[in-house]
C-alpha cells in the first residue's frame, strides 16, 4: 500500500524556500550569529507545525510568514538574553584588600607635605613652570605661550626645577631619618 505524499511538506518547503533567508536575517539583526540564527529559524518552523491553527495557515502563506517572523524575532531575542550569552557583570565595589593601609596613607601625606615645602622653596618662574607642565599637564608650547617664553627655555627651566625638587626632597627626607 502506497502512502500519499503529505501536502504539508510541500507547503512547508515552499515557505522555507521563500522566507528562510529573510527569517535568518531577522535573527542576525537581533544579535545572533549565523549558526544560531539558522537554529532559531529551524525551531520556528517546528513551532509553526505544532500550532493548532497550522491547517488554516496553509491557505494564507502571508500570515504564516508573518507568524514565522514573529516567532524568529522573539526566539532570537530570548536566545540573546540568556545568561550564557550575556556580558559579564562588572562589580564596582572596593574590596578591603584594595584599601591602602593607614601607614601608607600617612607616608603619602608626609610626602605631600614635604613636596609642598620644596615647591615653596623654588623661585617664581620655576614654580610656575612645574605647575603648568606637571600639575596642569600643559604641553611645552602651551606653557611657553602662557609664560611668554620659548618652548626650549621652558624645557630647561623644568629640568632645573625637577633637579632642585629632587635635591630638596632628599635633604628633607634625610633630616627626617636622622631625627
Amino acid at each position: 500500500m502506497e502512502v500519499p505524499p503529505c501536502c504539508c511538506a510541500d507547503w512547508l518547503s515552499g515557505l522555507a524556500r521563500d522566507h528562510a533567508a529573510h527569517l535568518a536575517a531577522i535573527a542576525r539583526r537581533e544579535g545572533l550569529g549565523g549558526a544560531d540564527a539558522l537554529d532559531v529559524v529551524q525551531d520556528a518552523f517546528h513551532r509553526l507545525l505544532a500550532r493548532s491553527d497550522q491547517e488554516s495557515l496553509r491557505d494564507r502563506p502571508e500570515d504564516a510568514a508573518r507568524i514565522l517572523a514573529a516567532i524568529v524575532r522573539n526566539a532570537a531575542r530570548n536566545a540573546r538574553r540568556r545568561h550564557h550569552r550575556a556580558k559579564p557583570h562588572v562589580v564596582d565595589v572596593e574590596l578591603a584588600s584594595d584599601i591602602a593601609p593607614p601607614d601608607a596613607n600617612l607616608e603619602r601625606a608626609e610626602t605631600s607635605e614635604q613636596l609642598a615645602g620644596c615647591m615653596a622653596s623654588l623661585g617664581d618662574i620655576h614654580r610656575s613652570v612645574v605647575t603648568l607642565r606637571v600639575l596642569e599637564e600643559l604641553t611645552g608650547d602651551e606653557a611657553a605661550s602662557a609664560l611668554g617664553l620659548t618652548a626650549n627655555h621652558v624645557a630647561v627651566l623644568l629640568h632645573r626645577a625637577r633637579k632642585q625638587l629632587e635635591a630638596c626632597m632628599l635633604r628633607t627626607g634625610d633630616r627626617d631619618i636622622a631625627v
